[in-house]
């Protein structure tokens, strides 16, 4: 898959599980950092690891990231994005947000949120809409390009469960909301990029 014909700039890639999501963003950061001497690249990494399988996913996803794109820093944020996109944005930095929905996760169903009364999930829906808003205007003000990874969920079934379908619809509404910022929208399927939004 080559990214190198069309100019870098704000992307969201979207797709399914194992789509090609995170190698185009990899392939977008590599391309970037050979346009200049002084352009640099960093992941901002929104998964931790909750288990043993998870531990060993991030692992691999680590050494693999390592020698397709060796100038590729990492750092693991699973919540602030706002904050790390604010801090390490600057005009050679590509910076690259993977993934969107785990972060939505983090906020929207963290672990033990089963156990929480209504009071206590009304205000975690009011702490995450603030933290979204406070994200888009971070990406909207960087002064680099931003590449932002995502799931698209919603071409399956509806969910049963109450909470699903809520998650669901916020993923969905993070997603337009995203895609309205980019200049550039991609949809990946089976490795293939399909352009929803060009510049």
């Amino acid at each position: 898959m080559s990214t190198s014909r069309s100019p870098i700039t704000t992307e969201l890639i979207l797709g399914g599980q194992k789509s090609g999501k995170s190698r185009r963003a990899e392939l977008l950061a590599r391309d970037w950092l050979a346009q200049a001497g002084d352009h640099r690249a960093l992941l901002i990494a929104t998964g931790e690891a909750w288990d043993d399988e998870m531990r060993e996913r991030i692992a691999r996803h680590q050494r693999d990231r390592a020698q397709r794109v060796p100038g590729l820093r990492t750092i693991e944020e699973p919540r602030d994005l706002a904050a790390a996109i604010a801090r390490h944005s600057a005009a050679h930095t590509l910076v690259v947000v993977d993934c969107l929905t785990l972060w939505l996760t983090h906020w929207t169903m963290p672990v033990g949120a089963e156990g929480m009364n209504f009071e206590q999930k009304q205000a975690l829906a009011l702490d995450w809409q603030a933290q979204a808003a406070m994200f888009l205007e971070a990406v909207r003000k960087s002064p680099g390009p931003v590449v932002l990874v995502g799931n698209e969920i919603g071409l399956g079934v509806i969910p049963m469960g109450r909470e699903v379908r809520a998650f669901v619809d916020a993923l969905g509404t993070l997603n337009q909301q995203v895609a309205q910022l980019c200049p550039r929208v991609t949809l990946m399927a089976a490795g293939l990029p399909l352009a929803l939004k060009q510049p």
